[in-house]
């Protein structure tokens, strides 16, 4: 796993990636970041890793704890959460 900004004292997040997303992380299945909301982690992740910043603004989907969230970005990411980046899949 690779950390992305955080300071001590923040809540880190093991973020799970989908395939697209693993070359542009150096191989790697999750990183790890301390973002507090959605919104955040598209940030910092974008800044870590700018290749990510292109899928993002494609469309992905994020479950957290189970939960999928399409375009909540202000949502919290609360401690110890389960984080899966997906791509997001167009349809209703």
């Amino acid at each position: 796993m690779t950390q992305f900004p955080a300071t001590e004292g923040d809540h880190i997040h093991t973020v799970h990636l989908w395939g697209a997303l693993r070359p542009l992380v150096g191989g790697r299945e999750t990183v790890e970041s301390s973002a507090r909301t959605i919104r955040e982690l598209f940030r910092l992740l974008s800044e870590a890793y700018p290749g990510v910043e292109a899928h993002i603004k494609r469309g992905v989907a994020v479950s957290i704890d189970g939960k999928i969230y399409r375009d909540q970005w202000d949502t919290e990411l609360p401690p110890g959460a389960e984080i899966y980046l997906m791509p997001r899949i167009p349809g209703g």
